[in-house]
């Protein structure tokens, strides 16, 4: 029997964020494989106190595996959020 390595049979690859925006109440994040989560800004105290322009000065961590807010300094995994939707 042969495997890949580097990878355990039937494992599913990472999931990666491509894009992230706020509402006035939730933190949506869109997935590399096309899935969009969203979940309220309440469980995030710094972007819901955030001004709007803050909460749209993010970038992409680990090549999507987070998200980052410099300027409030919050970061926010997709692993993080996977466990609590």
């Amino acid at each position: 029997m042969s495997t890949s390595a580097g990878r355990a049979r039937g494992a599913q690859p990472e999931p990666l964020a491509v894009e992230a925006w706020c509402s006035d109440a939730a933190l949506h994040v869109r997935l590399a494989d096309g899935r969009e989560l969203s979940v309220p800004l309440e469980w995030f105290p710094r972007l819901r106190d955030a001004t709007p322009d803050q909460r749209r000065d993010w970038r992409l961590v680990g090549g999507g595996v987070g998200i980052h807010w410099e300027e409030i300094d919050e970061d926010i995994s997709v692993e993080s959020l996977l466990a609590t939707t």
